[in-house]
């Protein structure tokens, strides 16, 4: 660990922007009092591109604004984490639910130095990232489909896909389909 040098990674702004947005992050953005209403805004004083109608729970961090671009009618619960040293994009109608972590941060565990693996993350239009879920780098969540609350997506997943986990150790497990009638087939 000690001739870590993060060789190639862009933080995107100058150490004071960066300053100022973990001063706004922290005294404002994630509180619970600041008014949801408000977030967007801030994300967009910051060089986020957020979309309309976009709701922003409290204990929302957000790691560099001017790396995340947000569709219209997304939704982001409490607690989550979009820990994007990379470019973070989520498609309209998505909803990233409590708690869940999108990280596009990594390291290559082989390198002597442990240097940066990142990856940019996708949610495309109408995916679901459920409870406490973690999306980590490179994965594009495809239209429509689903990481389960807790679940693990380390690859990408196909339209209409429902990643879940079960058990212990964990393993994926398969969801029936869901009727017009909203009952399982």
């Amino acid at each position: 660990m000690r001739g870590f040098t993060g060789a190639g990674y862009d933080k995107g702004r100058a150490l004071p922007v960066q300053a100022a947005w973990y001063a706004v992050l922290h005294l404002l953005f994630a509180t619970w009092w600041f008014p949801a209403r408000w977030r967007p805004a801030l994300l967009r004083a910051f060089g986020a591109r957020v979309g309309q109608r976009v709701l922003i729970r409290r204990g929302v961090r957000v790691h560099w604004p001017w790396k995340l671009d947000i569709g219209d009618d997304v939704w982001i619960g409490e607690d989550a984490w979009i820990l994007n040293l990379e470019q973070v994009t989520i498609g309209h109608d998505c909803c990233v639910s409590q708690g869940a972590l999108l990280c596009t941060g990594s390291h290559r565990r082989r390198s002597a130095t442990f240097e940066f693996d990142n990856g940019p993350i996708r949610l495309e239009a109408g995916s679901w990232i459920a409870a406490r879920a973690v999306v980590l780098r490179g994965v594009t969540v495809a239209s429509g489909a689903v990481v389960g609350a807790g679940a693990v997506a380390h690859r990408d997943l196909a339209p209409g896909e429902v990643l879940t986990v079960g058990g212990a150790p964990a393993t994926d497990v398969s969801v029936p389909p869901v009727s017009a009638k909203g009952t399982t087939a």
